[in-house]
């Protein structure tokens, strides 16, 4: 099925950029699987919105392999240059996750994405946030570092932003040690903000690539207490990106054409004691919703979440709010909150 591309340039310019650093993450990782002599590969999935009408968007992804336990690198761009009713004029994004098998190597989240509206106004959201079950203090300095380099006028913005964003008040700690976030970056040079955009996802990603090849060649070897660390880690990851994350979220309720896709984040295996521990902290009416998520999660210890778990997870985090629309306003945020469901309807 084809996909209809925006006929914006400036869409164009950013479909571009984010598809290069797509082909450059993937690459990457595949040169690091033949190095390592594994057969993993990453393999693309592709997707349409309205049967291509608004476009859709190509992932590659990997699962239960060698290397990595789950992995996706999503780029995407939906657009409505033929409904002058929407304030939406295209949306185009990167969005990557990479969960590794080895305990000692950190998982990772990428976001580059360019918002355009059809009033012209336009802004840049960039993520970028190192993910360990088991922290490494040299490859944390390491990830900050290279953002810094890739982003040094707006580093200490970035990064105070992302600590908010990755803040789990139930919990009372963070997901992840390393954030970048810049929410509605725009100034008066447009382009400076692409070079930022492909600066921070050049930097990103190089550095990831790096601090995993540092983990799998290095003769350490997972113990038995960093096994489990990475479970719990994983459910921690889970909870906050099903109760939290508000990309997710928004994604989920403008539609529900590429759930499995949007759920690319979620980690292979999750432990649902873990998270059964964690529903009396919930506010309510969260506590409804993360009963509903284990709930949707096979009876095991530990659970797999597979694309048909995947696809469950979506469905309750749709319907829960839609029951209760006002408890969006307590996802996470850095400085500001785009009107994403807004824009889109």
């Amino acid at each position: 099925m084809q996909r209809t591309p925006a006929t914006s340039a400036s869409a164009a310019h950013a479909l571009n950029l984010v598809t290069e650093l797509q082909s450059r993450f993937v690459q990457a990782l595949e040169k690091l699987a033949i190095t390592e002599g594994s057969s993993q590969r990453l393999a693309a999935v592709e997707w349409c919105r309205d049967e291509g009408k608004h476009g859709g968007g190509v992932r590659f992804e990997t699962a239960d392999g060698d290397l990595i336990g789950r992995g996706s690198v999503n780029v995407s761009q939906v657009h409505y240059d033929d409904l002058p009713e929407k304030k939406l004029g295209s949306a185009n994004a990167i969005s990557t996750i990479i969960h590794p098998v080895h305990p000692l190597a950190p998982s990772v989240h990428i976001h580059i994405s360019w918002t355009e509206m059809k009033n012209g106004q336009g802004y840049w959201r960039m993520m970028a946030d190192l993910n360990p079950s088991n922290e490494n203090p040299a490859h944390t300095a390491q990830f900050f570092a290279a953002l810094k380099q890739a982003a040094p006028a707006q580093f200490d913005e970035a990064k105070a932003q992302g600590e908010r964003y990755f803040y789990i008040p139930a919990l009372g700690r963070h997901r992840g040690v390393a954030h970048f976030y810049l929410e509605s970056y725009s100034t008066s040079d447009a382009d400076a903000d692409y070079a930022l955009a492909r600066s921070v996802g050049e930097a990103a990603i190089d550095t990831y690539v790096d601090i995993l090849k540092q983990v799998l060649q290095s003769p350490e070897q997972a113990t038995d207490a960093q096994q489990a660390a990475q479970l719990a880690y994983h459910t921690l990851y889970f909870f906050q990106v099903l109760t939290l994350d508000r990309g997710t979220t928004t994604g989920l309720l403008v539609h529900d054409q590429n759930d499995v896709g949007i759920m690319g984040s979620l980690p292979a295996y999750v432990d649902r004691d873990l998270l059964h521990t964690w529903v009396d902290r919930m506010p309510a009416p969260q506590e409804k919703l993360l009963e509903s998520l284990i709930a949707a999660l096979p009876a095991t210890t530990p659970a797999l979440v597979d694309a048909q778990v995947k696809a469950k997870l979506a469905a309750v985090v749709r319907n829960h709010y839609r029951t209760y629309p006002e408890a969006i306003a307590m996802q996470a945020s850095g400085d500001s909150t785009p009107p994403t469901v807004k824009n889109h309807s």
